[in-house]
């Protein structure tokens, strides 16, 4: 029997996660050590999808690998330096892999690469290259159930937040965005299903708009509207 190689998998919540991890446990090459997550040390929760940590870790338990949750704080360089931090961790446990649930942003995951390979440790990506309707079909097939939690107001209004990702909302979308939310027009809560032994319990009380302030290259800054749900379990 061959012995398989010790991976972390980088877990947001969300669809993609949700699928990568379901190809990579059914492929069973890789022994999932522990799915690990990022959150705002102020908030508890994830920084995009705004998941809680309760949240997360109950969906952690309910597939059945230990979450290890990195907190991260408002300054420079302190992802990079948390992320070290917990690379060498895993290390130290025998880990060669970390992977990722991305499908195609190639600057994204040159990141990722840029700084993981460094450190002696291999970047592996189950959805890369496949085109976002492949994604989104092979999601439909796959049983996960997942609900909208984010949109990016622009793209998306907030009706969306709470519906069912499945082909009836899916039909809903405006043609301009990528089908998956690859390019951040949506993110998602996975909760039953496929990997899941049990039904993560959660609800959505409200939808509030928030906006971001991004500083740009060139200097300017420029704001981005977001409609996020409110998550409770």
């Amino acid at each position: 029997m061959r012995q398989r190689k010790k991976a972390v998998f980088n877990w947001s919540g969300g669809k993609d996660s949700a699928l990568a991890l379901q190809k990579v446990l059914q492929e069973n090459e890789f022994e999932v050590v522990s799915l690990l997550t990022t959150i705002n040390e102020d908030t508890q929760a994830s920084s995009i999808h705004a998941i809680p940590l309760e949240i997360l870790s109950r969906q952690a338990e309910s597939i059945g690998i230990p979450l290890y949750a990195v907190a991260l704080e408002k300054k420079p360089g302190d992802y990079d330096d948390k992320m070290s931090e917990a690379t060498h961790h895993f290390k130290r446990q025998g880990v060669t892999h970390f992977i990722f649930g991305d499908i195609f942003l190639a600057d994204v995951r040159k990141y990722r690469e840029d700084r993981l390979t460094p450190l002696g440790i291999e970047v592996v990506e189950p959805l890369w290259s496949k085109s976002s309707a492949e994604v989104m079909d092979h999601f439909l097939q796959s049983g996960i159930k997942t609900k909208i939690i984010v949109t990016q107001a622009d793209k998306l209004d907030g009706t969306f937040i709470g519906k069912e990702l499945d082909k009836e909302s899916i039909n809903l979308f405006p043609d301009e965005i990528d089908i998956c939310g690859e390019n951040g027009e949506y993110h998602t809560l996975a909760y039953a299903g496929g990997i899941f032994r049990k039904e993560v319990k959660f609800s959505i009380s409200q939808a509030k708009k928030i906006s971001y302030n991004f500083r740009l290259d060139d200097g300017q800054t420029k704001t981005y509207s977001y409609w996020q749900g409110e998550l409770s379990v």
